[in-house]
């Protein structure tokens, strides 16, 4: 099916309207260039979808995909909430400007401290474990304090075992078993549940996986409230909406998806008499994944045992090619519509093996200085970005109609020395 590519009238890439060669002259290379406009239409298409078949509906947008404070305002600014799983993600999206009940913290492994910040920001608590429900028993007076628990399902999917977080490999919540008994026990203790939650794996295309796991969730909280009495204010279903990363992947039907799952949504609610609970999903790399290109420049063309095409950025930038192996699509985006004709490997310039963006990947023929653009990086991106063989991270612009904003300034070498001390007794005489 391939990519639809925006091309200007020079012949070169258009990323929201700014040409794309344009903005490496101006910002430098490497860069992360992020689509305004696709970012809003993508949650509104979501939000659409569900919406108009069940109106208590909530996005709460899965920030670890994309933290930069930009990207957060725009979706505060559509309504969205915040999906967060650390007391970072707490602080950045209050920061972007975020109810505090308009965020969910899902942490696992939780400290008491990060608990403690939590409860101090007033933002809702997701309980991942007993361990941690019995921990807060002992921060918080349970009866002035809602909460939710996280459940594993025993349904899991993903574009990679990592990203798989549900069934009897994961890490993540109760068991399903025992949701029953950790509802009633967290009664006894003096607390209020009034949600539920799970999350199966990213970067899902199959709805089955999705289906079935609404189904189950769904039953279990049947049986909860049978057997404790909880109201629930909220059902949470989750992320993993998925993108297409290959050109021959297809899209998910997000119409034909979301009418599916809010029929059996709606079809358990009236089954087992829970009420009107606002329904809820955590995307985050649907909403961002595509909205984001990685400019990077040619600084090399080396034909050793195979031909390769050596770039300014490297996994430190980039990390899932080398940590999933990932495929993310490529373009020139100096000459876009050049067809392919050779096959090449694509390296980035950290000093490791496995620091490739692509192995035998048609292209055109790239030469020194050519500029080429890695899609859909907007998910997973920039936010496991590191600073490894002492690099400083890229810069990152948000464009809209053409015009450019730069949003995170790129980091120099006293970023990257930044914080450490180095003590009296080892300086130079």
């Amino acid at each position: 099916m391939g990519f639809d590519l925006e091309i200007n009238e020079k012949g070169n890439l258009s990323i929201g309207g700014a040409d794309a060669n344009q903005l490496a002259e101006e910002y430098g290379t490497p860069l992360y260039v992020i689509d305004e406009m696709r970012i809003r239409d993508n949650y509104r298409r979501v939000y659409k979808a569900f919406s108009k078949h069940y109106s208590d509906f909530q996005i709460f947008y899965a920030c670890k995909a994309n933290t930069n404070l930009a990207v957060m305002r725009i979706l505060e600014e559509e309504g969205s909430g915040i999906d967060a799983v650390s007391p970072g993600e707490i602080y950045t999206s209050l920061l972007a400007g975020f109810d505090p009940q308009r965020v969910l913290y899902t942490g696992n492994n939780v400290k008491d401290e990060e608990m403690e910040f939590a409860i101090e920001s007033r933002v809702r608590l997701n309980v991942d474990s007993v361990s941690q429900l019995k921990r807060l028993a002992k921060i918080v007076d349970p009866e002035e304090f809602k909460i939710s628990f996280r459940v594993n399902p025993m349904v899991g999917a993903g574009h990679h075992e990592h990203c798989i977080t549900g069934g009897e490999m994961s890490k993540f919540g109760i068991m399903e078993k025992e949701a029953v008994e950790v509802y009633k026990m967290a009664q006894d203790m003096g607390f209020k549940p009034v949600g539920i939650h799970t999350h199966i794996g990213s970067g899902i295309l199959d709805p089955e996986p999705f289906m079935l796991a609404v189904d189950t969730l769904m039953d279990i909280a049947g049986l909860i409230a049978q057997n404790t009495g909880v109201e629930f204010e909220f059902i949470d279903f989750g992320g993993g909406l998925g993108i297409p990363y290959t050109p021959d992947e297809q899209i998910l039907d997000i119409e034909k998806f979301a009418t599916e799952i809010t029929g059996r949504f709606k079809e358990k609610l009236v089954h087992y008499g829970l009420g009107k609970p606002t329904m809820c999903i955590e995307p985050g790399r649907y909403i961002v994944g595509d909205a984001s290109y990685l400019l990077t420049r040619v600084n090399s063309v080396k034909q050793s045992y195979r031909k390769f095409v050596g770039v300014d950025a490297g996994f430190n930038t980039l990390l899932r090619p080398s940590m999933y192996g990932s495929y993310h699509h490529i373009v020139a985006a100096n000459k876009p519509q050049e067809e392919p004709v050779e096959e090449i490997d694509i390296a980035g310039n950290v000093c490791e093996s496995g620091d490739l963006f692509a192995r035998d990947r048609p292209m055109p023929e790239l030469e020194e200085g050519d500029l080429i653009a890695i899609m859909n990086a907007g998910a997973y991106a920039f936010s496991m970005a590191s600073q490894y063989n002492s690099r400083p991270r890229p810069a990152e612009v948000l464009v809209n109609n053409g015009e450019s904003d730069l949003i995170r300034e790129r980091e120099s070498f006293a970023d990257v020395l930044n914080k450490q001390v180095l003590p009296a007794r080892l300086l130079k005489k």
